[in-house]
């Protein structure tokens, strides 16, 4: 995997609180706001996506470790070839772990292709590598906050450095 598609710690200016995740749209990262350093952030590459989800949500309560997946009626109608269910497990589009946003139909999950991550292949949820996303979702509890900045939003493009 290229180095700038590996999880790392980096430099990341942000009045965003620790615990915080930013998902940055378009440089196609996923910031996790750190509480060791002021500044710090673990940054993981993460799929872009093709539609878009902006804003604020929080984690909710519902998650699940290799999840099923059911895509929604609205990919349905984009995609009518796809299957009605998936049950969790290396064939499922969600990957290792799922991390459910609350108020909306998008996750943050894994997925079981990483050689896809960095391309525009989604159809509206955060993906990110296995590995990472399992990472992820053992650091964040039930209500974290989750922004998402939109694309043409470049704060996040100037916010981040590397740590070596």
């Amino acid at each position: 995997m290229r180095n700038d598609f590996r999880r790392q710690v980096v430099d990341y200016r942000t009045s965003e609180a620790p615990g915080t995740i930013i998902v940055d749209t378009p440089n196609t990262y996923l910031y996790l706001v750190m509480p060791r350093r002021q500044g710090d952030a673990l940054r993981h590459r993460r799929r872009p996506r093709r539609f878009r989800l902006v804003g604020n949500a929080r984690r909710s309560s519902a998650e699940a470790e290799w999840p099923d997946w059911t895509p929604p009626p609205e990919m349905i109608q984009r995609q009518p070839y796809l299957p009605r269910f998936v049950a969790g497990g290396e064939t499922n589009p969600l990957g290792a772990r799922a991390i459910y946003l609350s108020g909306s139909v998008y996750r943050i999950h894994g997925t079981n292709a990483p050689d896809t991550i960095g391309g525009r292949v989604s159809s509206g949820c955060i993906r990110m590598v296995n590995e990472d996303v399992i990472d992820l979702y053992s650091r964040v509890k039930v209500g974290t906050k989750v922004v998402v900045r939109p694309i043409g939003d470049h704060r996040a493009a100037s916010a981040a450095s590397s740590v070596n």
